[in-house]
């Protein structure tokens, strides 16, 4: 694919010349071809293309909790007859999974760079945004308690403060104490016997982490019964039964991953254990970056895809970690994520003209949307821009790219044979 500069990338997309730039007005972004100085490295393009998408996915949502009127302005699209139920839940959904995957980035070193002076912004509008929404007094109050689904948000929000400890050392100390607050109100919700347990353990996660106390049995329950519900080769069962679908990525195994990890810091869990499941994490990776077609496109199966490249957020944190297995190469793991985020966010469609994610994997598609998606639900694609993490200089943004595995595949390149994880 020929290479091009990043001020020609911002010439070239249509959202750019009018998102990016608004965004640049409200929020102080910087000087374009500054930032695209910044950038002007071996592969810098390809992570401009992954920033500017990012970030055109949270800038609606940060910068409207920031202002204390997301809940005036996000639209709330949902499955027919769904719209009450979700109008009391979608606001912490957009919020949850909007941090979950931007916070690695905003962890980052600062730097006065034209992107690190954009991600002190953002940190600053994320901090912000999390403390107007646990604001009992504030107009964006999140719902934490009613219905179900706030368990599920709250620990989304959860993993992306325990990714980025920075945005929490930057809240005050009242706000600190909302955030807590609004966790442990969260227990009040009962979860099914399935991935949802893992939802309850990183709450408890988060709690541990930062403040030192934590309602354990949740983790260790949480824990147990995956490690039951494991089926082989690196996939768990969601409950007792397997399902054809992301969830191992979207939820079972970065959570476990990040629970585990959380408590052997803690000096509550055994180093075997961590590397149990981070075999089988690296297995899943494997699987995943095998199921990235040539084009980037990949097997739609099963619930959520409306989450769209959000289904690899499993690849996603196993290269921001440095653990991905030696059989994967950062070039081809960077190659074949870049190219998923091309297919399912680029497409017309995927944003309204306001700039808010629409229903779709590719493009607007609402009848994939279940019963419990809404506009909210939608965020969760945020969390294929993990490597966001890594700085600019880590080998994973300098590395040659790579043809992926179904791209050497099927084009007659050799390719090593697969084999399954014993154990």
């Amino acid at each position: 694919m020929k290479r091009r500069t990043f001020a020609g990338l911002l010439s070239s997309w249509p959202f750019v010349m009018a998102d990016y730039k608004s965004a640049a007005g409200n929020i102080g972004i910087g000087n374009r071809d500054e930032l695209a100085s910044s950038l002007n490295r071996t592969n810098a393009d390809e992570r401009a293309y992954w920033l500017q998408t990012l970030l055109k996915v949270a800038d609606p949502v940060l910068t409207a909790l920031a202002q204390n009127r997301l809940k005036a302005s996000m639209p709330i699209e949902s499955a027919p007859g769904q719209d009450a139920s979700r109008k009391v839940v979608s606001h912490l959904e957009a919020l949850g999974r909007t941090v979950a995957g931007i916070a690695p980035w905003l962890d980052l070193e600062a730097d006065e760079s034209a992107e690190g002076r954009s991600r002190k912004r953002y940190l600053d509008l994320a901090r912000q945004a999390i403390a107007n929404g646990v604001d009992p007094k504030s107009p964006d109050f999140l719902n934490f308690t009613r219905n179900g689904q706030p368990l599920v948000d709250a620990a989304f929000l959860a993993h992306g403060l325990v990714r980025a400890p920075k945005i929490w050392s930057g809240l005050t100390a009242d706000q600190q104490k909302n955030v807590v607050t609004a966790l442990q109100s969260s227990r009040v919700i009962k979860p099914p016997y399935n991935n949802w347990l893992l939802f309850s353990a990183m709450v408890e996660a988060a709690l541990l982490k930062f403040t030192g106390s934590a309602d354990e049995m949740r983790m260790d329950y949480a824990i147990k019964q995956h490690l039951n519900w494991y089926k082989g080769d690196g996939a768990y069962g969601d409950g007792p039964d397997f399902h054809w679908d992301y969830y191992n990525s979207y939820v079972i195994q970065p959570m476990l991953l990040d629970v585990v990890k959380t408590l052997l810091d803690a000096g509550k869990a055994t180093k075997e254990l961590y590397d149990t499941i981070l075999a089988r994490a690296q297995r899943y990776a494997m699987v995943q970056e095998r199921l990235i077609a040539p084009d980037g496109s990949f097997a739609a199966f099963g619930r959520s895809l409306a989450y769209r490249c959000g289904a690899f957020q499993l690849l996603a944190q196993v290269a921001l970690q440095g653990q991905l297995p030696k059989e994967l190469s950062l070039g081809q793991v960077r190659s074949a994520l870049t190219a998923v985020i091309h297919r399912t966010m680029d497409v017309p469609g995927t944003f309204n003209d306001k700039g808010w994610l629409q229903i779709g994997l590719c493009g607007h598609q609402p009848a994939i949307g279940e019963t419990y998606i809404s506009t909210g639900s939608l965020y969760l694609c945020s969390v294929a821009f993990l490597p966001l993490g890594l700085p600019t200089s880590n080998p994973f943004w300098s590395a040659p790219a790579e043809d992926w595995t179904a791209k050497r595949i099927w084009s007659s390149q050799s390719v090593t044979a697969d084999h399954a994880l014993k154990g």
